[in-house]
């Protein structure tokens, strides 16, 4: 949230304008309340756009269209003028963070019955807007808002009028039509688009929800290779429960006309799980905002010259909302943060409870915050078992540790409660499984005790394991540069039959990629074709098991974890986290 700036309006037809909430291809957005007191987003669009009367006229007819899809599953509209010299919309200030907010920051993937609720609610929200003549062209998590009494999808509609204008002018005013990790191959390829290329979408983001990760990879591994999995390669299901997999991979047809319309996925999902659609932990969160949401303030009406130091206790009691307007989640302690469709590393952003009173528990000190590992099995040469914890800024009850549990044969991903934290020692609970490698395999991580040896080094303890963990790198360049590249066998004889290309990217990612073929004893020959996720960066590079993608023979296994460790020549040297072989060995392709 910020404050209004002296070239903004202050009003936009019965909408007082309380402050800037951001900006998009459309043009800037901002919360407003009306002369009743129900809260708004207006967006008001660019000059640039203004001018084009195609877009003016497209935008007319969407503005009609939008007040017709209703407000069950959607945020309505509660004005506009489409013929302003700044034409502007209206809609429904949702009270509750976005879906990318939950799974990111506050709460972590959503349980199976959530998922099948979810789902469910979806599909009904696009039975609406493809019934009213839309297509919503940017489904994705941030446009996901998540209330008590279901979700709500914002930002459909605009997307049409801007389709109209020039691809100049889109150039010049940045306009993007969709989110990269959340398009169709339809939308990837240039193609026309139609409500399946929202049911392809939809699948995406069942998948983000289940496991936290996108199924095609993030933009930050490169955006054309990106659109190219999208477009040719299968999604990546790790994670998504079996009673949901026959859905999402429906929904990822790569023919638009094979996809279910949202009307058939209407009929065989449910709303209503057995009890509270949502985790109960987190309904009480949402409660707490809308609470804080009933409370705010009107700012008074003055010069256009308020001070922001007048501005921000005015604000103070919306600025925790998550408001979305163009695509863009406020994260609820009003911090930046981005949408992982857009290729960034996820931010370490404060949950709903962060926001409490000042005699809050305290939260964790600034030496534990950071990504840590440790060897728990074998040692830092031979390892058999490493563990990456990320710690983020938190309080009790917080969600602040993000691990993977990289095993022998096996790969776990999963999130951490806080217990307590003082200025030598970190305690946090039992953890929740949200992803494994391969599915179905993982138990929950014991409760873990961090504390302080040195700046960089802590001990950490788990049920009845102790070890040292050292400070290491995150974010969206998390991978050592000595990994980065593309590999071939040391031994000649093999340098056209196996490919390693491993690519710069954060922890967690599916970075890794190795490709064999081999000769059978029948003379046929045997293409496997695996990707790794990274579980950890120090001393080595540790990798899950390998998942084979549809190309890949059925003949193809690979059921251990390897880690690569670079030799002092240059060369790289692949071990099995799982067995005493000897290494194989890799040059970089000349």
């Amino acid at each position: 949230m910020q404050v209004l700036e002296p070239g903004d309006p202050r009003r936009m037809g019965d909408f007082t304008l309380l402050g800037r909430l951001g900006s998009g291809g459309m043009g800037q957005v901002f919360l407003g309340r009306s002369a009743g007191g129900r809260a708004a987003a207006v967006k008001v669009v660019k000059a640039a756009l203004a001018e084009v009367p195609e877009f003016r006229a497209r935008f007319r007819q969407e503005v009609a269209a939008l007040h017709r899809v209703g407000g069950e599953w959607t945020a309505p509209v509660l004005g506009a003028d489409t013929e302003a010299a700044a034409p502007w919309v209206a809609t429904e200030y949702v009270p509750g963070p976005s879906l990318h907010q939950v799974v990111e920051s506050s709460y972590g993937p959503l349980p199976e019955a959530t998922l099948h609720s979810l789902a469910g609610r979806l599909a009904r929200a696009l039975r609406a807007i493809h019934g009213a003549g839309l297509v919503h062209r940017d489904i994705k998590p941030s446009n996901i808002l998540l209330t008590v009494d279901g979700p709500r999808i914002i930002d459909f509609g605009i997307a049409r009028a801007l389709d109209t204008v020039a691809g100049s002018l889109r150039t010049s005013t940045g306009v993007v039509l969709g989110s990269p990790g959340f398009m169709s191959p339809e939308q990837v390829r240039g193609q026309r688009v139609t409500p399946a290329a929202d049911i392809f979408s939809l699948g995406s983001v069942l998948v983000y929800a289940a496991t936290g990760r996108l199924p095609f990879g993030a933009a930050e591994l490169g955006l054309h290779a990106l659109m190219f999995r999208i477009a040719e390669e299968e999604p990546d299901l790790t994670g998504v429960p079996q009673t949901l997999t026959g859905l999402v991979t429906s929904c990822f047809a790569k023919d638009p006309q094979r996809r279910p319309t949202a009307e058939q996925l209407a009929v065989h999902t449910r709303t209503d799980a057995d009890g509270p659609w949502l985790p109960a932990e987190l309904l009480a969160e949402l409660g707490q905002l809308a609470a804080r949401m009933l409370t705010a303030e009107t700012p008074p009406q003055g010069s256009p010259t308020h001070s922001k130091r007048r501005w921000r206790p005015v604000l103070a009691g919306v600025v925790a909302l998550a408001a979305v307007a163009t695509g863009t989640a406020l994260a609820l302690r009003g911090d930046g943060e981005k949408d992982p469709a857009a290729g960034g590393a996820p931010s370490a952003t404060a949950s709903a409870s962060e926001s409490a009173s000042p005699s809050a528990e305290p939260g964790i000190p600034d030496e534990f915050v950071g990504a840590w590992e440790g060897v728990l099995e074998g040692n830092s040469e031979l390892p058999k078992r490493v563990l990456r914890l990320e710690v983020s800024p938190g309080r009790p009850g917080d969600k602040v540790a993000a691990y993977i549990d990289t095993d022998g044969d096996l790969q776990c991903t999963g999130r951490s409660k806080l217990v307590s934290a003082d200025a030598d020692t970190l305690v946090v609970g039992k953890g929740q499984v949200t992803a494994g490698v391969p599915q179905g395999r993982c138990t929950p991580l014991s409760q873990q005790t961090l504390t302080v040896r040195s700046r960089d080094v802590l001990v950490w303890k788990s049920g009845g394991l102790t070890a040292d963990f050292y400070r290491s790198t995150g974010g969206r360049d998390a991978v050592p540069d000595q990994y980065v590249g593309t590999w071939v066998p040391a031994n000649e004889t093999y340098r056209e039959q196996e490919l390693i290309r491993i690519t710069q990217g954060p922890v967690g990612g599916r970075l890794v990629r190795m490709s064999v073929t081999a000769g059978m004893d029948d003379g046929t020959e045997q293409y496997c074709d695996g990707t790794f996720v990274i579980g950890a960066v120090s001393p080595v590079l540790a990798l899950s098991p390998a998942t084979y993608t549809a190309e890949s023979g059925k003949g193809c296994r690979q059921p251990d974890s390897v880690f690569f460790t670079a030799a002092r020549d240059g060369h790289l040297l692949l071990f099995s986290m799982d067995a005493d072989a000897e290494p194989a060995e890799y040059v970089r392709k000349s």
